[in-house]
């Protein structure tokens, strides 16, 4: 059978970009081929043809996923195939999802799954982007009903220039880099981070994406055009719903002035029922319907026409802040972060570099991240029950985020040798609970005496638009999140913006409101830091229970000798002095210990396992050979020296032999070495000595 594939390129700053269709998962209802260099991915879309029964929310799913055969690796794992799905691959998902979700009709209710695979990488370039972009285009050629096309792409500023898929070398230098979705109206996606950046630099990377990614969207109209796809498919009308009674939607606004969370749903679902009781049983799942809308009309009503929000606040106004620290006597850092009915308890935990996230994927060096934040967001924290399996996509997305912007403000591991965790225990949630995680991070991490360059803090903003009126909303709370138009989540310092967010479900986003929601975004943040400052403005003293890091380096050709067979020697200090020890390949070594007197002692053994020596000190080595002329004394694996018979007692001695015999304990002291760089040692200046004067 002759395949006759459909082929558009782009070229973008010196990249070469081709979309494909036609060829490859013909059964699909979209599938699109992209390449950009060595890189493939293949992008399909399938949707159910009519709705599950009482299906009542859009059922989306996108799948990405890596492939060893990528880079010509055989998996790990004893399975030796790939596994289950990482949160690497889970984050490039939600970036998929964000950037298509808002293109789909508010009625559409049919299964929906969206598959990315990888199926050849270099390892350290943009896959990010290309995945977001193929998604769009498979999804623009199918019959599925989403308005497009669609788009996305990472933008970075490197020394200074823009740059569309810049590699990981050149994102290790950027200053921003965020991921920008479009969709046909405008702005609908946001993610990424950036050091302490202002507005101005935030915005013109948002158009200048956007710029980038109108390119890709014509060339995704041409590629529909050139395969004549199907017509996109039909929406079921929406059903007539019934009227609420004047009745019903007085008790519903009075409702909505209830300004604590759990009255306010009690008394909104005591009017639900009431209205829901009158109506007919083939009626009431349509009377359900019809109240959530009044819900939502009036909710946004009360915003746009008279600047009241459902907690009494106005629109800019933020929630009452408490912050406390030292909440867990053992813990190494803590805090208690609450903004009105959201509540973190945030931990700090210091380790050496061997705690540092080892994970496997496309790139055969690995990764270790020194940097570490868990979000745990238990079902308590909302009044729920339900099972615990683990961080959900939610869950690893928001502590993705957190982590992003705190992250942009840490000393560097030259510095301060930690391996650094973060865990962030959500205690009550109304909203921006990610924002109170860095808040509490921030806070935790002063408390453990983290020498941060700045306090960072965060904030959630919202919109309500009807087309001609908008409000944003600072500090937005659960159920503004959900009945808006907007989630845009900013963190940053004083001095600018380290991480931000944004989901939009309008279509798009004009500059100017961008620009107010931005701006508002940052007497926020100034409020919150100046509330969180009261606390703890600067890194404490640590506990007792910090370890405390003492460094010091060795020979390259001497780190087998320190670590031993199998670790053996590293064990054996451990186990002696209670430290952790640390060495890497370049030979520095890292000492943890929370008390002196185990930090000294281990580093001895260090210095001892790794033949560093000090002139003048005594060591305990073991005679290897006797001739007349003196004894061989082997101190370490590394070091061996000799004995002159002159060094062997402070009388004369004749024979070496009548003072060493080969085997046995030799106490020395280190005189130095001599002009070809042999050690040189003395029995005679050891004798006497105390056990403080001996090195372990």
């Amino acid at each position: 059978m002759l395949l006759t594939p459909h082929r558009v390129q782009v070229r973008l700053l010196g990249t070469d970009v081709e979309f494909e269709t036609g060829r490859i998962a013909r059964q699909a209802q979209g599938a699109v081929l992209a390449r950009c260099g060595d890189n493939v991915v293949l992008a399909t879309v399938v949707a159910a043809e009519t709705p599950k029964p009482g299906q009542d929310f859009f059922p989306l799913t996108v799948e990405y996923r890596e492939k060893y055969a990528a880079v010509g690796r055989i998996p790990g794992g004893f399975g030796r195939r790939e596994g289950r799905i990482t949160d690497h691959e889970v984050l490039v998902s939600r970036l998929i999802d964000r950037t298509v979700r808002s293109l789909f009709p508010e009625e559409y209710r049919c299964d929906v799954q969206i598959q990315v695979t990888v199926l050849s990488a270099e390892p350290s370039s943009d896959l990010e982007s290309l995945s977001i972009l193929a998604a769009a285009a498979a999804l623009h050629v199918s019959p599925v009903p989403a308005r497009g096309p669609g788009g996305g792409l990472r933008i970075a500023r490197v020394d200074g220039q823009w740059l569309p898929f810049a590699n990981q070398q050149q994102r290790a230098r950027a200053e921003l880099e965020f991921s920008v979705g479009i969709g046909p109206d405008g702005l609908v996606m946001l993610e990424g981070q950036a050091h302490e950046v202002d507005e101005a630099t935030a915005l013109l990377a948002i158009t200048t994406a956007t710029e980038w990614i109108g390119r890709f969207q014509t060339a995704f109209t041409e590629l529909r055009t050139m395969a004549a796809a199907a017509p996109k498919a039909a929406i079921p009308a929406a059903p007539t719903l019934p009227e609420l009674p004047a009745a019903t939607r007085g008790a519903l606004q009075e409702a909505l002035r209830i300004t604590t969370k759990s009255a306010r749903r009690a008394a909104t679902a005591a009017a639900e029922q009431a209205f829901v009781a009158t109506l007919a049983d083939d009626q009431r799942a349509l009377g359900k319907q019809a109240f959530a809308l009044a819900v939502w009309t009036e909710t946004r009503e009360l915003a746009l026409a008279h600047g009241r929000r459902l907690d009494g606040r106005g629109t800019t106004d933020i929630r009452p802040i408490a912050c406390e620290v030292g909440l867990l006597p053992r813990a190494h850092g803590s805090a208690l972060f609450t903004r009105g009915e959201t509540q973190a308890i945030a931990t700090c935990t210091l380790g050496s570099p061997d705690d540092a996230l080892r994970y496997d994927g496309l790139d055969p060096h690995g990764v270790a991240e020194r940097f570490l934040l868990h979000y745990n967001f238990p079902p308590y924290s909302v009044g729920e029950i339900r099972p615990l399996r683990g961080p959900g996509r939610r869950e690893i997305g928001h502590g993705s985020l957190a982590r992003r912007g705190l992250r942009a403000v840490l000393p560097p591991h030259t510095e301060y040798p930690y391996t650094i965790r973060i865990e962030s225990e959500i205690t009550e949630s109304n909203g921006s609970s990610s924002m109170a995680t860095v808040c509490g991070g921030t806070l935790a991490m002063l408390h453990a005496g983290v020498p941060l360059r700045a306090p960072v803090a965060g904030i959630a903003m919202g919109l309500i638009t009807d087309g001609t009126r908008h409000a944003v909303l600072s500090d937005i709370l659960g159920d503004e999140d959900h009945l808006g138009d907007m989630d845009f989540k900013v963190v940053g310092s004083a001095q600018g913006i380290t991480a931000i967010q944004l989901d939009n479900k309008v279509g798009g986003l004009t500059l100017a409101v961008l620009e107010q929601a931005l701006h508002q975004a940052r007497d926020g943040r100034l409020h919150i830091l100046a509330e969180m400052q009261k606390t703890l403005a600067a890194p404490a003293e640590p506990s007792r229970f910090v370890p405390r890091a003492a460094r010091t380096a060795v020979m390259p050709d001497a780190i087998g000798a320190l670590i031993g067979t199998r670790g053996a020697n590293i064990k054996a200090i451990t186990e002696a002095t209670g430290a952790k020890v640390a060495v890497d390949d370049a030979g520095e070594v890292l000492v943890y210990a929370t008390d002196q007197h185990s930090a000294r002692r281990a580093m001895q053994m260090v210095q001892r396992a790794a033949g560093v020596l000090k002139v003048g000190r005594c060591y305990r080595g073991t005679v290897t050979g006797v001739k007349d002329f003196g004894a061989f004394v082997k101190i370490n694996a590394v070091n061996e020296g000799l004995v002159p018979v002159e060094e062997l007692d402070h009388g004369p001695v004749r024979h070496a032999g009548d003072i060493a015999r080969e085997g046995e304990e030799m106490l020395v002291c280190v005189l130095g070495a001599d002009d070809r760089g042999r050690l040189r040692l003395s029995r005679r200046q050891a004798l006497g000595v105390g056990e403080d004067q001996i090195e372990f």
